[in-house]
């Protein structure tokens, strides 16, 4: 199931950024390419340095427990 982004602070979606995909707020990196990182083992501080350089850690880090706290409640369901 998607994440539904809308009620995570540190992701934004606009008509005029990135084809309004979900991003990581003030930059143009997907969020979904965050979490896909992530769940490829990588930490938000790799993902932050080595992968999207300028990606503020803290922002990656929230994303990615957002993420998990969702899949988390739809495998509840």
């Amino acid at each position: 199931m998607p994440i539904d982004w809308k009620q995570c602070a540190d992701v934004e979606s606009k008509p005029d950024v990135m084809s309004g995909t979900a991003v990581i707020r003030g930059t143009r990196i997907p969020a979904q390419a965050v979490i896909d990182n992530a769940d490829d083992g990588y930490s938000p501080e790799r993902i932050a340095m080595e992968i999207y350089e300028g990606l503020p850690i803290e922002p990656a880090r929230r994303v990615i427990e957002f993420a998990r706290k969702a899949r988390n409640a739809s495998a509840a369901l």
